[in-house]
Order: C-alpha cells, then sequence, then structure tokens
C-alpha cells in the first residue's frame, strides 16, 4: 500500500484544515487507518484511527470534539477535519493502514506509512 498525505499548511490558532490520505496498490476497504503525529523531539502520537468500514473510530483525547477522521472507499481516501486547532497540535501528520482485525492505535501495529505532511499553527 502507498499512502500520500496532503492538506497540510500554516493556520492560526482557531482555524481548520482537512489532511487527506490517498492510497494506491490496494484497496482501501480492506485496510484499517490510522493518523498519528510527530512533533521536533517527541514521539510518534496516535491521532485517530477508523475501521474498514468506517463503523468505529477512536480518538486521543486531546482532539475529541476538534477533530473527525473520516474515509471514502470509493476514492480510497481518508480524512482528518480538524477544527480549533491549536500551537500544541503543530506536528508533522502521518497516515498509517493496518491489515489485522482489530482497529489498533498503536504505531508499531500499522502496516504501512505515509511520508506526513507538516501542520504548523501560529498562536
Amino acid at each position: 500500500v502507498q499512502l500520500v498525505e496532503s492538506g497540510g499548511g500554516l493556520v492560526q490558532a482557531g482555524g481548520s484544515l482537512r489532511l487527506s490520505c490517498a492510497a494506491s496498490g490496494r484497496t482501501l476497504s480492506s485496510c484499517n487507518m490510522g493518523w498519528f503525529r510527530q512533533a521536533p523531539g517527541k514521539e510518534r502520537e496516535f491521532v485517530a484511527a477508523i475501521s474498514r468500514n468506517g463503523g468505529i473510530t477512536y480518538y486521543v483525547q486531546s482532539v475529541k470534539g476538534r477533530v473527525t477522521i473520516s474515509r471514502d472507499n470509493a476514492k480510497n481516501t481518508v480524512y482528518l477535519q480538524m477544527n480549533n486547532l491549536k500551537p500544541e497540535d503543530t506536528a508533522a501528520y502521518y497516515c498509517a493502514a493496518d491489515l489485522s482485525p482489530v482497529l489498533p492505535t498503536t504505531a508499531r501495529l500499522y502496516d504501512y506509512w505515509g511520508q506526513g505532511t507538516q501542520v504548523t499553527v501560529s498562536s
């Protein structure tokens, strides 16, 4: 599976961004999908995950109510809508694909990764 993220950028605090993750090489509907982020000097952090059919979603507590993960299997694309962004959301954001039966929230359990897209939130 090849994953390509897009949609990152510079935004002021309180603003919004929608990240996209386009998949190729495998039908997206066969994969659980996750978004992670990594700030400089910090470990990669789980942000959100969505099951194959979109029926199950998980979020890290710090983004609940501000972030929505969704998917369009017909377009082989996963999205991360981020609203009311805060400076602490600044990081490189990565999408990841998982082929296991259970939706994971741990980075090491994901099988494929994109190259990342930078999100910078100014105060």
